[in-house]
C-alpha cells in the first residue's frame, strides 16, 4: 500500500508507492550521449586551457594543475547591476540576472567521475567550493551561491569531463527559503542534527557513517536512491565548516556514488549543495542532496509538486549498504 511521508525541510508531502516499480519500463535508465560531437577537443583537458576563459583559480603546481575554476562561457548570471525590479504591467516584473557563473573542473582526468576521485582530490574539490563561496560572499548583490555537480546527459551535463558549477545569484531561491522555513518550524533544536541522531538509532536508512559524516536515504525520499550527505558537526555555512568535516563529507559522497554505480547502475545524477545564504544567521545545517535520475517526472508530479517514489528509502539503503 502506498503511503505519504512529509519532508520537514520543505513542508511538502511525497508519496512512496513501491507497487508502481512493477510497471514495464518504469526503472530503465537511459544512456544519452553527453556530447553532440565526441571528437571535438575537450576544453577542460590539460593542454586545452586556451579553450576556456582565463582561470579564476588554479590548484596544483605550475604547469600541472589539479583543479581549475573558470568563468562559464555561457553564463546564466553575470554582471554587477543591482537587482532593481521593474514593473512592466500588473503582473509583469523583471530584474537583471546579475551575479556569478563559474565552472569547477574537478580533475585533469577526462574519464574520471566524482566516484573515482582519490582522497586528496576530493579534499581539493571541497576546499575549492568553500574558497569560491567565500569569494562570492564578498561580492555586492550576491545573496546566495549554489554549487552543483551534474553527471550524465539526463542530469544536464553537456560535457563528459567531470566538472561542477558555482552560481552566485541576487536572490534566495525558493527551495532554500523553504528549507530555512523548515528549520524555523522545528523550534528548539536543529532539524538535521535531530535527524542524524534518529537515523543512526534506527539504522535502516544509513548508507555511510563515520566519525564526521553521515549519508542516508532520507525517510522522505522523493526519488529512487535519493541520498542526503551531511556533516555531523552543526554548521550553517559551508564556508565555516572545519576542514576535517568538509573532507569527510566529500569522501562520503565519493564512496556512496561508487556504491550507486556498482550496486545499482552508472546512473546520471545531480549533487546539490545547500548552505545558508550569505549574511544569514538563521538556524541551518549545510548538506548535499544526491539525486539520481532514474525515473521520469510525469504530469501528476509536475501539476502538484508531489513526488512519487517507487523505491522505498529503506530498500534503497539496504541495496547501497
Amino acid at each position: 500500500m502506498s503511503e505519504l511521508r512529509l519532508n520537514p525541510l520543505t513542508g511538502r508531502w511525497v508519496t512512496v508507492a513501491t507497487e508502481r516499480a512493477a510497471r514495464p519500463g518504469e526503472f530503465t535508465p537511459t544512456r544519452l550521449p553527453v556530447e553532440a560531437d565526441p571528437n571535438r577537443p575537450c576544453p577542460f583537458c590539460p593542454g586545452n586551457e586556451e579553450a576556456t576563459p582565463p582561470a579564476l583559480e588554479t590548484y596544483g603546481a605550475e604547469g600541472s594543475w589539479l583543479l581549475r575554476v573558470v568563468p562559464n562561457r555561457y553564463p546564466a548570471f553575470s554582471g554587477d547591476e543591482p537587482m532593481a525590479v521593474t514593473n512592466l504591467g500588473p503582473v509583469f516584473r523583471q530584474a537583471p540576472a546579475s551575479g556569478i557563473h563559474e565552472v569547477l573542473v574537478l580533475t585533469p582526468d577526462h574519464e574520471a567521475t566524482f566516484a573515482d576521485l582519490d582522497d586528496a582530490q576530493v579534499g581539493l574539490v571541497m576546499a575549492a567550493i568553500r574558497d569560491r563561496l567565500e569569494v562570492h560572499a564578498r561580492r555586492p548583490g550576491v545573496r546566495y551561491s549554489q554549487a552543483i555537480v551534474n553527471h550524465g546527459r539526463e542530469a544536464g551535463a553537456s560535457l563528459r569531463h567531470p566538472h561542477g558549477q558555482l552560481l552566485g545569484i541576487p536572490f534566495v531561491p525558493g527551495e532554500v527559503a523553504e528549507e530555512e522555513a523548515g528549520f524555523r518550524r522545528f523550534a528548539g533544536s536543529c532539524l538535521l542534527c535531530t535527524m542524524i541522531e534518529a537515523e543512526v538509532d534506527a539504522g535502516w536508512r544509513v548508507v555511510h557513517e563515520d566519525e564526521h559524516a553521515l549519508v542516508v536515504c532520507p525517510f522522505w525520499s522523493g526519488t529512487p536512491y535519493e541520498m542526503l550527505a551531511l556533516p555531523k558537526a552543526h554548521e550553517g555555512h559551508i564556508t565555516d565548516a572545519k576542514p576535517g568535516d568538509l573532507v569527510a563529507v566529500g569522501r562520503a559522497l565519493r564512496d556512496c556514488l561508487d556504491k550507486l554505480r556498482t550496486r545499482v547502475d552508472d546512473l546520471a545524477y545531480n549533487l546539490v549543495f545547500h548552505t545558508l545564504p550569505h549574511h544569514h544567521d538563521d538556524e541551518f545545517h549545510w548538506h548535499v542532496h544526491v539525486l539520481p535520475r532514474v525515473a521520469s517526472v510525469v504530469g501528476f508530479e509536475q501539476g502538484t509538486g508531489v513526488l512519487i517514489n517507487i523505491v522505498a528509502p529503506e530498500d534503497a539503503a539496504a541495496t547501497l549498504r
